[in-house]
């Protein structure tokens, strides 16, 4: 059968076999359309996409943007082609052709869509690789966006559907502002505060930030339109509405991490009992101690000038201990620990070094560590603090002091048993013969 009577065989048929034949041709046209477009996107345009190429070129030649976009192809060829089938009324060819333009607004926005998740994983993976200084997330501004593109997508869709302009959704909908406002409450809140955010650089990926009251203490993974995600450091998760870190005050530990040092802030309780006047021999005995013989040196010489002054204004009352300049078993134990931090390879020199003794109280007298570490890593941290304190715990006696510590059952049998038990009596001599 030729071409020709083929068509003469499609004329004599009825209206509706013409229609359905017509529709069958269209659809299968549409497809036809369809598969042509996607060897062409998909095995020719993406062949072009390299790693040289810029950062929005790769986007657009992503796969998912590119099968997204083939397939507008069909819809665009119903739009064309719907006029042309034989012996369709206008209602349907108005309903067919508005049909095929709610499909290729609701492709479009897909593509757009698709597009916006291109770029956003593109910066993930390109933060990832720079330095955490410089990493911001825009995972708020992509939800905001895709949030815009389906209200508006779904606007068009609808006044393509009922064949009316958009423009009078758009006026019913600002009727509606105070429900939208309401409904949209939080995604305002939380985008307006996401701007904050970002404009003041007040929260990154990877920051280690402290809000108690939500008990949230860890490393930010994830900041969303509506939530920002922190890993605690026993590795649960905690979702913060992004309003309430405006709304509410929260610690950002990035400065700590930036300035390469972390603090140490603990005192050591000393027993108020054990503080004296070093006397001669203590002098000659913490002389051989290395790190604080050029400070016994200097003191002594400023000792012996005070008590000389002295002596020549009080005469014979300067012979009074009470009268005279001594050092101390504290002031030269702190010393001692100022010139160990100065010397420790854990301690970060170009930081505030400080080592004070505090108001005494029913728990001692305070003596004060505050310094920073060489390093912000959380074991390396814990490990040079506790050196440290391990051994000036340890070098206490040198020093005649001793650690406050309430006392204990074992001290309290200790000192009932000494109460309770008998002096030993001498022994007798053995009888002479």
């Amino acid at each position: 059968m030729t071409i020709e009577s083929s068509l003469n065989f499609l004329t004599e048929q009825a209206p509706w076999v013409q229609a359905l034949t017509g529709l069958t041709a269209m659809v299968l046209l549409a497809y036809a359309v369809r598969l042509i477009v996607h060897i062409v996107l998909v095995r020719g345009v993406g062949r072009w996409s390299h790693p040289s190429q810029p950062r929005w070129t790769k986007a657009l030649l992503s796969a998912p943007v590119l099968n997204r976009l083939e397939k507008i192809a069909p819809s665009l060829v119903i739009q064309l082609t719907v006029g042309a089938v034989p012996h369709l009324n206008a209602t349907a060819q108005t309903v067919i052709r508005n049909v095929a333009v709610a499909v290729t607004i609701l492709h479009i926005v897909r593509v757009l869509m698709a597009l916006l998740d291109a770029f956003q994983e593109d910066h993930e993976r390109t933060a990832s690789l720079a330095a955490r200084t410089s990493t911001h997330s825009i995972k708020s501004y992509i939800q905001l966006a895709k949030l815009g593109l389906i209200l508006l997508g779904s606007i068009i869709i609808i006044a393509a559907l009922i064949d009316r302009s958009p423009l009078i959704l758009l006026s019913g909908l600002g009727a509606m502002s105070a429900v939208l406002l309401l409904v949209f409450k939080d995604t305002l809140l939380s985008f307006t505060a996401g701007l904050q955010l970002a404009s003041n650089d007040m929260l990154r990926i990877g920051d280690w930030i402290e809000m108690p009251q939500l008990g949230a203490d860890g490393d930010v993974i994830d900041i969303a339109l509506h939530t920002v995600k922190v890993q605690n450091w026993d590795k649960t998760i905690t979702t913060i509405p992004t309003w309430r870190l405006m709304s509410e005050s929260f610690r950002n530990w990035r400065g700590m991490s930036e300035s390469g040092g972390r603090r140490i802030k603990r005192t050591l309780r000393l027993d108020s009992s054990a503080v004296r006047f070093l006397d001669s021999a203590d002098v000659e005995r913490l002389r051989h101690i290395a790190l604080i013989r050029p400070y016994l040196e200097h003191k002594l010489q400023e000792v012996q000038a005070t008590n000389t002054a002295l002596q020549a204004s009080l005469g014979e009352l300067a012979r009074d201990p009470a009268n005279q300049r001594r050092l101390t078993n504290l002031g030269t134990f702190r010393a001692y620990v100022q010139a160990y931090l100065k010397q420790h390879p854990g301690i970060h020199q170009g930081m505030t070094l400080m080592v004070r003794a505090m108001e005494p109280s029913p728990e001692g007298v305070p003596l004060e560590l505050y310094c920073f570490t060489a390093t912000t890593a959380w074991v390396q941290y814990e490990a040079t603090q506790s050196d440290i304190f391990d051994h000036l715990l340890a070098i206490l006696p040198e020093f005649g002091l001793r650690l406050f510590q309430q006392p204990s059952g074992h001290d309290l049998q200790a000192g009932l048993l000494q109460a309770h038990t008998p002096p030993a009596r001498p022994a007798l001599n053995p009888p002479t013969a």
